[in-house]
């Protein structure tokens, strides 16, 4: 039987409203990167199970064969076993994607903070309020 659980306590998704200030860009994609590294975390641990269950299933078939039971009860079993492996090859594929939307999220954040930061510094430090963006650009 499997150790595998539903989850209910996963990360919050990340709110996609329209402020684009530099505090609530940085926030947003800090929320982004923590949501894809736990959901990595938890696709490993799916991976492992599904794989350990796979293992199982395939040995479960050798102990059937093995007991001579029915042919049926072999091929459905193997078939489980290959289901598994086959669903866990998947699983693989969308954990690395989602480590590597984890790093680029990382990455974005960082880069983000090099190029406006200092200017964010600036704007928060003044009283007078700032034109929006494209103001100067008529």
């Amino acid at each position: 039987m499997s150790d595998l659980a539903p989850t209910t306590g996963g990360g919050a998704a990340a709110q996609t409203d329209g402020d684009n200030r530099y505090k609530a860009v940085q926030q947003k994609l800090k929320v982004l990167g923590q949501a894809m590294d736990l959901a990595s975390n938890e696709l490993e641990a799916l991976l492992r199970g599904m794989r350990t269950n796979a293992q199982r299933a395939e040995g479960l078939a050798v102990d059937i064969a093995n007991a001579e039971l029915d042919r049926k009860f072999i091929e459905m079993t193997n078939q489980v076993s290959v289901a598994l492996g086959g669903a866990a090859v998947e699983v693989k594929k969308l954990h690395e994607t989602a480590q590597e939307v984890s790093g680029l999220a990382h990455d974005t954040r960082r880069t983000h903070a090099r190029l406006y930061e200092g200017l964010d510094t600036v704007r928060s430090g003044r009283r007078e309020r700032t034109p929006k963006p494209g103001f100067f650009a008529h």
